[in-house]
């Protein structure tokens, strides 16, 4: 089951990518205009991320008690539910746009192109979250070809049409946005026709106790959702901490972050493959078989991520030299590899145990793990090693950060699951 996202979630990175590099040939202010766009995209991801989780666990849950009709209902209600929440979030962002651009600090000679670019975007983000809930469904059915798939297709989709909207067509960067309109929305024309097809979804939501669902989807959703939006604030602390030490160490940082995304992009994939087993476990009452799944599942990740780290400290000196030919930046991007990267075992533990506390219903507790990772383990130990040594210390600290955040949210998981088998 891990194997399809594995590869639609690098396909999605691919897209994202590609359209930089498209939009980065347009010049300095089309890429400032989609840089102002990426907060937007986190809150709108967090919300349509939240949701899905709470999908995937209460639908699964409910299949493995073998409730197939209100599963199916679930399925509709979250189409439903989602795409209004959605489409309310971004009404809001568009009205207020002005408001919120000033907010971020955007120059009013850029405002024209935003607005120009907002209107079709917007419509892309709408439509991305409601392929993302259909995913949700099918991934709850323990189907996660069909999701992987089309993740695939439609991120080659959107590369081959960037450059024919962008630049044959003229239309700049609107252009970028209506590639992925054109893309999202035949993923859209693809993916419900089929789940309806297979009966797994049901909109005779007058049967379902919608206030119970709606309580149900929320008390998982609303946790879920913070949880996604600790990282980009942890994030920005960071930053702000490296930059302490110069331009060197900001560039050679974000260098090291993006090879960290594409190093545990396997533990992404099996944070979306194994809440659907679970949830049915779960719902079966199988707590002595989600105990052993969890097991090899992070005796895997911890073996992986390791072997990943040690490939990293091989190779780190021919790997500084070949992504920079500043010295400054080679010399700690090097140091960042030989250290930090030996620590993503214990990043993917932790990444691995927030999906299944949500998987099991256990959404504050993940939470939890989420906000102590973060804040108790990473960025104090950054902090506390640049005090030490600088720059190296605080790539010193991320190691330990990282790897104390892995041992908590096992024990954290550990105690949840001793306290669910009591109940």
């Amino acid at each position: 089951m891990t194997w399809p996202m594995l590869f639609g979630v690098l396909s999605l990175m691919s897209f994202q990518l590609a359209d930089s590099v498209f939009i980065g040939q347009l010049g300095r202010d089309p890429l400032a205009a989609l840089g102002f766009t990426v907060p937007m995209q986190q809150l709108i991801i967090g919300l349509q991320v939240g949701l899905g989780i709470a999908t995937t666990a209460i639908i699964s849950r409910t299949l493995g008690a073998e409730d197939v009709t209100r599963a199916e209902r679930l399925g509709g209600l979250v189409v439903l539910l989602g795409g209004g929440l959605v489409l309310v979030l971004v009404a809001t962002l568009w009205f207020c746009r002005e408001w919120i651009m000033g907010l971020l600090g955007a120059d009013d000679a850029l405002l024209p192109l935003i607005s120009a670019y907002w209107v079709p975007w917007l419509g892309a983000a709408w439509l991305g979250a409601m392929l993302y809930f259909g995913y949700s469904v099918s991934r709850s059915h323990g189907d996660t070809k069909l999701p992987g798939y089309m993740m695939v297709f439609t991120s080659l989709l959107n590369i081959a049409l960037d450059p024919l909207y962008i630049f044959v067509f003229g239309w700049g960067l609107p252009g970028a946005a209506l590639a992925t309109i054109t893309a999202f929305g035949t993923g859209c024309l693809v993916v419900y026709p089929k789940l309806i097809r297979r009966g797994w979804l049901r909109f005779d939501l007058a049967q379902l106790a919608l206030g119970k669902a709606t309580r149900q989807l929320s008390g998982i959703m609303a946790p879920a959702m913070l949880s996604q939006l600790m990282p980009p604030l942890a994030a920005s602390l960071a930053t702000a901490l490296v930059a302490g030490f110069g331009t060197a160490a900001v560039g050679a940082w974000g260098l090291g972050t993006r090879l960290e995304f594409f190093s545990i992009v396997v533990v992404l994939a099996l944070t979306m493959s194994l809440p659907p087993m679970i949830g049915r476990l779960l719902g079966a009452g199988d707590i002595g078989q989600i105990k052993t799944l969890v097991r090899i599942g992070v005796r895997f990740v911890v073996v992986w991520q390791l072997a990943i780290g040690v490939i990293w400290l091989l190779l780190s000196g021919f790997v500084s030299e070949l992504f920079t030919s500043d010295r400054a930046v080679t010399d700690i991007l090097h140091s960042y590899l030989v250290r930090v990267p030996l620590s993503y075992s214990g990043l993917g533990v932790c990444m691995l145990m927030v999906s299944v506390c949500n998987a099991l219903g256990l959404s504050l507790r993940a939470l939890l793990i989420s906000i102590l990772r973060l804040f108790l383990c990473y960025l104090p130990f950054l902090w506390l090693g640049a005090q030490i040594d600088g720059i190296n210390g605080l790539l010193t600290g991320a190691l330990i950060g990282n790897l104390c955040a892995g041992a908590q949210a096992y024990l954290f998981y550990r105690q949840g699951m001793r306290r669910l088998q009591q109940t």
